[in-house]
């Protein structure tokens, strides 16, 4: 079938549609960034609109030697964001989609149907039910992954093919009275929409899906195909958003709109007594809300039992606290001397440290500065694993080294590992007597055997890395936790506020004429919130992509985590909780605490009852996140060349970046050495570790043992599907069988916020899309250490952040080549000395030519895990939102350029690159201010408003102007040159929302 193919292909050669690109990410390693827009060796598009190419694809799929699994995809919470369709399979010799790509052949419905999380239909358990099955559904799920895993693993030569999900919410206005409200009929329009898509299936043209959301008010919506790997697709994107719109206004009322707004701005305002249609009353059996009905909630009984089981769990109602924005007449500020952000600098941003509050008052909340000075884990005080910086350090070379070899565990020596060097800096626990678990998954022991030789050095928190790297402005960043500052105890300070005379006590201090910092600076009045619906009421933006094997959705999945605060901040656009104006501008925090399910041990409180041995950790293990957060550990695992290796030789296998994973990672011990007792690495072995120790929060009566660990993976989805973070890596599901469409290993974005108009929105969809392929093209690293990645997340919160605030960000994303600052530097292996003098050997792949390897990635991008450019604490500087995404100095490139760099090798060119410009055009002037993100025009909008009162407090006629304004941006019947520029919306009309058919009958 491949020589069919490949003569297929080569008779028809001559028919290339050269209006069509390929984005393919064939690797492209430049000498230097500058010189990434000179390449040209781009694949050109070939379009061939023959049936004989579907025909021999279904047989190709037909043929492969992946095992197929009887499995409802009904279960499966989390599938593909479009129908995956496999379209060539790569063998040792070739890649036939990136030979000769070809036209998307229109496929049969079945095949295009949208796979997503559809909701199993059962009967779920209450939480005091389902504690007796959390051991075996934990354990169950597991090994399903495993078995999933074994499966697939060698699954490869998978085509680009991805997909966007947008959220909306339905709102009933009444122009008289000046009202909005949340109109609680999505389940009724979602169910009149996808009988209407039904009909129109046969037309195998565009279409939607819709599918519920955790809000009776809210409906979701994706593409009923995905999208492909060529430049055409990029501008079906708004197409098929400006199509979805259209539907959905075409099944409202006249009295209801549905703007792409992120959340009801006056959920659980108590100045507004009725906030739905029909009304409700707050409270109920799930939620227990005093602010809110459960009548808002989904009535698919998935979404009222999670909210029960994650209240019920942690044994108390979820405490959301935002700070609240301090206007001229915001009473609860009143008595409380100005200042700038709350005691923080000039060039700092207040900065809100969402789910670590160490106090229980609902209305006040702590807050920080950008510029704290303490270090990456002091905000984590009292936790029983404490990480703390090593320095291996081994004084006399004459001495043999015994023993300072990585370890799998205590014991086991890792055969393959690049064993540390003397000087370097590892982070890490003392677990046990004598060893440190690193924060790549390995143990090191502190000294040799009979204790005579000691091979690390404890270092304090506030320790810099000497280094020699003098192409750095800045050496060392401060920290971005939140926590006392370090004249002061880490819980004295707290301890002695009397936090009900707080407003006395804050206003003592601001008056204060000293310039010491102290605690009660970062105490401040919040707008509090007691429910789920709160957090899950948020609609945004999400992006998945399926990639071509399993280690490339992993380099995906890291790279993207280090994208998302920077897309999260300028995407920003939840500006107003809860009838106030907050001091942030995005969501992802409030959704955090809403669903934080911690015990108060978890959290690092107190003891909790002696009734939690079923759950995870026995509910007492210290957690440091809510399951919905930032990623904990990075999970691509490279491939280090040995020091002086010839080029393109591959070793240490077992390389993990302990650099990089400088935060916390708990995990499940005996899980973690199971799976790497069945062939998993330590990277792989460590998130999924990380992700069983959280418990399953929704279990179906007959739905446990009852489910196949070799055929299913329910009980895996079960945790993996509620561990909602910034980006989440996805294997592929099993299948009903050989005609059931082909899922490969996918990754999702999940950080960015929801833009008013459509092309906002596919602005954002295909510069991230954009962004992966000159990551993979280009073999670029973005590595942050994750401290500095969790950083930039509470920056991204605040206030007008893209403008003004500052990230942590990569200064070399190249690998580096000869001349560049930083290159050549290496550590010294662990038997020379600290201050060896040993020149630095030569690059033996310098002039050599990169080849990619048996796995079809590029060596450069095996090693990027490992080519830092020196020490790892200047590999990094803050910079701009400008400068990440236009560039900084002569030595980085911006993000923007490298997409341009990247279209300019593809040949992108005609109607697809001008759509394209105009997207780009518009995340450039967002970055440097000239354009406003959507929480800022919000924010000016409200402020400005006659009926403001200058008190933080929305009037709920200010919320209906500013809903209907809403609405008519996205529609295109008002333009807001602050917000799009010169890019005018074309109105959005429902007329246009089904074709017309061109019927003989009267």
């Amino acid at each position: 079938l491949h020589l069919m193919l490949s003569k297929f292909y080569n008779v028809t050669f001559t028919r290339i549609n050269r209006n069509s690109t390929f984005l393919s990410p064939a690797r492209h390693s430049p000498h230097s960034l500058s010189s990434l827009r000179g390449f040209n060796n781009s694949l050109r598009g070939l379009y061939s609109r023959i049936i004989l190419l579907l025909v021999l694809a279904i047989l190709l799929h037909a043929t492969t030697t992946q095992s197929y699994n009887p499995k409802s995809l009904s279960s499966v919470n989390s599938s593909f964001k479009g129908n995956p369709i496999k379209t060539s399979r790569r063998t040792s010799n070739s890649r036939i989609e990136n030979s000769f790509p070809t036209t998307p052949t229109p496929t049969p419905s079945h095949l295009q149907s949208l796979q997503m999380g559809l909701l199993k239909v059962g009967k779920p358990k209450p939480w005091p039910l389902s504690k007796s099955s959390l051991p075996y559904v934990r354990s169950a799920g597991v090994r399903q992954f495993v078995n999933t895993y074994k499966r697939v693993r060698s699954l490869k030569g998978d085509s680009l093919l991805w997909g966007d999900e947008v959220e909306y919410g339905i709102f009933k206005v009444n122009g008289e009275d000046r009202t909005v409200k949340m109109c609680l009929r999505g389940k009724e329009v979602m169910d009149d929409l996808n009988f209407k898509e039904e009909k129109l299936k046969e037309l195998q043209g565009e279409g939607c899906n819709w599918v519920p959301e955790y809000g009776s008010w809210m409906i979701e919506s994706t593409p009923s195909r995905p999208y492909t790997g060529y430049a055409e697709d990029l501008l079906r994107v708004e197409k098929n958003m400006r199509l979805r719109r259209k539907r959905l206004l075409k099944a409202l009322k006249e009295d209801e709109i549905a703007p792409t707004v992120s959340t009801y701005i006056l959920m659980g305002a108590s100045h507004v007594p009725s906030q739905t249609f029909p009304p409700s009353t707050p409270g109920g059996e799930f939620s227990e809300s005093s602010y809110i009905s459960d009548d808002i909630i989904n009535p698919h009984p998935r979404f009222g039992t999670l909210t029960r089981n994650i209240r019920e769990r942690r044994g108390e109602k979820v405490n959301i606290r935002v700070p609240l924005f301090r206007d001229t007449s915001t009473p609860e500020f009143s008595g409380i001397k100005d200042s700038k952000c709350g005691g923080c600098g000039e060039e700092e941003m207040s900065v809100w440290s969402y789910g670590q509050q160490i106090h229980e008052e609902k209305d006040i909340v702590m807050t920080g500065c950008s510029g704290s000075l303490e270090w990456l884990d002091s905000s984590n005080s009292g936790a029983p694993v404490k990480l703390s910086k090593w320095r291996v350090n081994v004084q006399d070379p004459d001495q043999p080294l015994k023993g300072l070899y990585f370890r799998a565990q205590p014991g086991v020596v890792v055969a393959d590992a690049d064993w540390p060097r003397n000087g370097e800096v590892v982070v890490g626990a003392e677990v046990s007597e004598g060893w440190i678990r690193l924060q790549n998954g390995y143990y090191l022991p502190m000294s040799s055997e009979d204790g005579g030789i000691r091979y690390l050095e404890k270092l304090s928190n506030s320790s810099k890395t000497p280094t020699t790297n003098d192409g750095m402005d800045r050496k060392g960043f401060p920290s971005p936790t939140l926590s006392p500052s370090p004249s002061s105890s880490k819980l004295s300070g707290m301890e002695a506020l009397d936090l009900k005379d707080r407003k006395n006590s804050m206003e003592s201090v601001e008056s204060s004429e000293s310039t010491e910092p102290t605690i009660l600076h970062k105490m401040r009045p919040a707008i509090h919130m007691d429910a789920m619906g709160f957090g899950m009421g948020c609609c945004c933006l999400q992006v998945t992509f399926q990639a071509k094997d399993i280690d490339e959705s992993r380099i995906i999945y890291d790279q993207l985590a280090v994208l998302s605060p920077i897309l999260m901040a300028l995407t920003a656009s939840t500006p107003f909780l809860k009838g106030r104006i907050a001091d942030i501008d995005c969501r992802w925090g409030v959704i955090s605490e809403s669903v934080d399910d911690r015990t108060r041990a978890e959290r690092g409180l107190d003891a909790v009852a002696e009734d939690t041995d079923t759950m995870a950790g026995k509910g007492k293990k210290r957690l440091f996140k809510s399951r919905y957060d930032s990623i904990s550990t990075y999970i691509y695992q490279g491939a280090c060349s040995a020091p002086g290796a010839p080029c393109g030789e591959i070793g240490f296998q077992n390389r993990v970046m302990n650099k990089y994973n400088d935060i916390p990672v708990p995990i499940d011990e005996d899980h973690y050495l199971q799976l790497r007792a069945q062939g998993c690495d330590p990277s792989l072995a460590q998130h999924v570790a990380h992700l069983f120790i959280r418990d399953p929060l929704v279990i179906f009566e007959g739905s446990v043992e009852e489910v196949d660990d070799t055929k299913q993976t329910e009980h895996f989805e079960s945790i993996q599907s509620t561990n909602w973070q910034t980006v989440r890596w996805k294997p592929p599901p099993p299948r009903d069988g050989p005609n059931s469409p082909h899922i490969g290993w996918r990754t999702e974005f999940r950080s960015m916020e929801m833009q008013l108009t459509d092309f906002e929105n596919s602005a954002f969809t295909v510069f991230i899309v954009l962004a992966t392929r000159a990551i993979l093209a280009f073999d670029l690293n973005l590595y942050l250490p994750l401290s500095r990645v969790d950083a930039n997340m509470q920056r991204a919160h605040s206030r007008d952040a893209a403008r003004t605030g500052k990230f942590f960000f990569r200064r070399h994303m190249a690998p580096l080549e000869l001349g560049d600052k930083g290159y050549g530097e290496v550590y010294e292996p662990a038997h020379h000395t600290s201050s060896s003098k040993t020149p630095p050997p030569s690059n033996p792949c310098d002039g050599v030519k990169e080849e990619e390897d048996s796995t079809g990635a590029s060596n450069h991008r095996r090693r990027a895990p490992c080519a830092t450019g020196g020490m790892e604490e200047n590999s990094y500087e803050e910079m701009t939102m400008s400068e990440i995404m236009n560039g900084k100095g002569s030595y980085f490139p911006g993000l923007v350029p490298l997409i341009y760099a990247y279209l300019e090798l593809i040949k992108c060119e005609g109607q697809p690159f001008e759509r394209i410009n105009q997207y780009l055009n518009l995340i450039k002037k967002r970055s440097n201010g000239e354009l406003k993100t959507p929480a800022t025009w919000m924010r000016d909008y409200v402020t400005s408003h006659p009926d403001y009162k200058n008190d933080s407090v929305i009037p709920e006629s200010v919320a209906h102007d500013l809903m209907v304004a809403c609405s008519e941006i996205g529609e295109g019947k008002r333009h807001e040159p602050s917000l799009t520029g010169d890019v005018r919306i074309e109105p959005v009309l429902k007329e246009d929302a089904y074709g017309v058919k061109l019927d003989s009958e009267r």
